[in-house]
């Protein structure tokens, strides 16, 4: 006997998830939650509290689902609130620090050949202060603009711009160090 699956498409699942049908909110949850981890782990080091950041989101993403107006992705509706909820953990924790001093952004260029893989790559990420991690998270990788980053963060658009030159320059800086440490580069 054939099993065909009650819902097919996506908008069907929000629909019914909406109306509280858990089955259908499940089933949303298994779709996106790999995603969304991955979205919390990249603000938040430590994979238990992103864990729970993630929870929480998806716990407001139920909450709010008859808000969802369909007018976009339902997957970058969920990452946005994924990533608020990622920066109320971290204020909460009060590890965010910002600088003041505000720089001219001189650019990224990676001048060396290196192979890295992801999680070493998110490990030179946790490697940067919370407020230079979240900025350029929000730029480089979530794609917001500078205003919309002080907007939701509560700084100024100078300060964004000058802790993504920050992380950018700390980033260069630890690959620099890893390739004179393991290939003996200078």
């Amino acid at each position: 006997m054939k099993v065909i699956q009650l819902f097919k498409s996506e908008t069907q699942l929000i629909k019914r998830a909406a109306k509280k049908d858990r089955k259908a909110q499940r089933e949303l949850y298994e779709l996106h939650s790999g995603k969304m981890l991955s979205v919390c782990r990249q603000y938040i080091k430590d994979m238990h509290h992103a864990e729970e950041v993630m929870l929480n989101g998806f716990l407001k993403v139920f909450t709010h689902l008859k808000d969802f107006e369909s007018k976009g992705s339902f997957e970058g509706w969920i990452r946005k609130i994924m990533v608020r909820e990622s920066i109320s953990f971290l204020r909460s924790q009060k590890k965010i620090v910002f600088s003041n001093e505000e720089i001219a952004d001189p650019g990224f260029t990676a001048e060396m050949n290196t192979e890295l893989n992801v999680a070493h790559i998110q490990n030179l990420i946790d490697n940067l202060p919370e407020g230079y991690r979240m900025v350029f998270v929000m730029y480089a990788v979530e794609g917001y603009k500078h205003a919309e980053i002080a907007k939701m963060l509560k700084i100024t658009e100078g300060t964004s711009k000058s802790q993504l030159s920050k992380a950018r320059r700390m980033l260069q800086e630890q690959l620099k160090t890893q390739n004179t440490s393991d290939y003996g580069i200078k």
